[in-house]
């Protein structure tokens, strides 16, 4: 790739090109337990794992799926909060050359059923709960031959292996369910002890499709994006390249970001393994005050976060205990990140934070501020090495200059291979070699990049583009919201009109022509909300990203 302007905001150290080893993405694991076979891989509270136990393990797994039938190419749906089970599954369905298929344990019936239908899944790994309450009822509706069932405490010791199972008991819902032996059922830990230990004689080759990661549906039905070894390779070798600080086998890496999303399975899984990290697990992304322990207690050194995480350890009474130093980086990404909400973050945890961009179709990361360069807040940042990236005409398609508002596309190593069984959804979002986001955006004259909104969730009021991410912005800009989500809703007479939902801080009042005269300071008469309302909370993905879409739904239905 030639010269960009965005290649002078690199950070010393940080290359525009990199030499891409052409690996499939196990071979991350091997190189880290060959050299750091000792170094602790993962943590769970009481349970430490080295790197040579977790490539022992992974290979053990790779040799139990294949005793299940388990050839490369088949489907693996692994369906686990972040626990050592899921860095298993994952890592050794790879291994064996089979396909993950990443998925939300939050999902009902009828999502169970699309996703694993539409990927052709053989196998699901799952835990007791889940199979109990939301997949035995459904199982004759879905293409899964094998259940491997884990359980949460199972890889604990003494004494939190005996009393997990009483305390998960008693949670609501309950996090611990007896399942029944059966055909087809088989217990995680009986199943990989009785597997032989040697590697499985699979060749993984870089172009192999190694994951079905389904796109979140937040605006639209979910898609698997098919994501090659090569791309998740690729990707690992991005992160690592930019941010140059890291040291090989010494960092500690948070992981509250689910391993189902793609930015939790490559930030917080990938990243770190190709570093030879220390991953402390998390399985519950809205457990903040145990991210405050987990950063005190462990010294974590890198935490990949999303606003409401920042958020809640703002507003969190523990965090005036937390111990300022040991952060290095905080990645965030997801959704816009308020200037005051960051600055007040920084200020408590002394961690620095750089926001970036990513989709679910680019492994995830395209864009990130540099770490100890110019920062600029409210921007995604500058394309990581091996990116390259275009603003074009919506009109046309011609490419843009600096200041123009058109959609983002962008080309790089770890943009998928396409849709899975989609190829008409493939043609239109691949063209001619650049991933056409969706995302409406700027680049300034420096290179950094600016989203203004999404082209589904354009609001179109009175013959005005209006883009709900600026009017969030100035909401949430106000002292006393904490956070905002507008949507266009049908209008007779000007075909869109703006609504905006509103969350208050604890605490908070103001009226509605209190927050309609800032708005007026702040932006024009036409992007203005004409309707608010206020909410307790906003509908969240399991990433605890807004889903604008799910408010959009309810105000038709309300209409109909």
């Amino acid at each position: 790739m030639e010269s960009r302007i965005w290649h002078h905001a690199y950070d010393a150290g940080v290359p525009a090109e990199i030499g891409f080893a052409e690996t499939a993405l196990p071979e991350h694991l091997n190189e880290s337990a060959a050299r750091f076979g000792d170094r602790p891989a993962l943590r769970f509270l009481n349970r430490r794992m080295s790197y040579r136990e977790l490539d022992a393990q992974v290979d053990r797994f790779a040799a139990a799926l294949a005793g299940l039938g388990v050839a490369k190419g088949d489907r693996v749906a692994i369906q686990l909060p972040n626990l050592p089970q899921t860095i298993i599954s994952f890592y050794g369905t790879l291994r064996l050359g089979a396909v993950a298929v990443m998925t939300n344990p939050l999902y009902v019936a009828r999502e169970l059923e699309h996703q694993w239908n539409d990927a052709g899944c053989k196998i699901a790994i799952t835990t007791d709960f889940l199979y109990a309450g939301r997949i035995e009822p459904i199982r004759d509706k879905l293409p899964v031959e094998h259940f491997v069932i884990a359980e949460i405490a199972e890889y604990l010791r003494f004494p939190l292996k005996q009393l997990a199972p009483i305390k998960l008991k008693r949670t609501t819902p309950p996090l611990c369910a007896d399942v029944k032996p059966g055909p087809g059922i088989h217990r995680f830990r009986e199943l990989l002890d009785a597997a032989p230990g040697g590697p499985p004689t699979v060749a993984n080759n870089p172009g192999d499709l190694a994951a079905l990661q389904y796109t979140g549906g937040t605006t639209g039905s979910s898609k698997g994006a098919m994501l090659t070894h090569a791309n998740l390779s690729c990707q690992a070798q991005q992160l690592s390249a930019w941010l140059p600080e890291l040291v090989a086998g010494e960092e500690v890496f948070l992981a509250a970001l689910p391993f189902f999303h793609v930015f939790g399975l490559s930030v917080a899984m990938s990243l770190p393994v190709h570093v030879a990290a220390e991953v402390i697990l998390l399985p519950n992304p809205r457990e903040i005050p145990l991210m405050i322990d987990a950063i005190n207690k462990h010294g974590v050194t890198i935490f990949p976060i999303v606003p409401a995480m920042v958020n809640g350890i703002n507003q969190s009474p523990k965090v005036a205990g937390l111990k300022v130093g040991t952060l290095k980086i905080c990645v965030s990404g997801s959704a816009p990140l308020p200037e005051d909400t960051l600055r007040s973050f920084e200020a408590r945890t002394g961690g620095r934070i750089v926001e970036g961009y990513g989709l679910t179709e680019a492994s995830p990361v395209t864009h990130v501020n540099p770490n100890n360069g110019v920062r600029k807040i409210n921007t995604i940042g500058v394309p990581i090495p091996g990116t390259d990236c275009r603003i074009v005409s919506l009109e046309d398609g011609r490419t843009l200059g600096a200041g123009e508002e058109g959609e983002l596309v962008i080309r790089g190593p770890q943009v998928m291979k396409g849709y899975w069984n989609q190829p008409e959804e493939t043609a239109g979002t691949l063209r001619d070699g650049w991933l056409h986001t969706g995302d409406l955006a700027s680049m300034d004259d420096d290179g950094y990049f600016r989203i203004v909104g999404r082209k589904k969730e354009l609001i179109i009021a009175g013959g005005y583009n209006i883009y709900p991410d600026e009017i969030d912005e100035v909401l949430v800009s106000h002292p006393d919201i904490l956070e905002a989500a507008t949507i266009g809703v049908p209008d007779e007479k000007r075909g869109e009109t703006v609504k905006s939902f509103v969350v208050l801080r604890p605490g908070a009042s103001v009226s509605e022509e209190e927050i309609t005269s800032y708005c007026r300071e702040r932006l024009a008469a036409y992007k203005i909300p004409r309707l608010l309302e206020y909410r307790d909370e906003l509908p969240k993905s399991s990433v605890l990203k807004i889903l604008r879409r799910k408010l959009l739904e309810e105000e038709l239905a309300a209409k109909a």
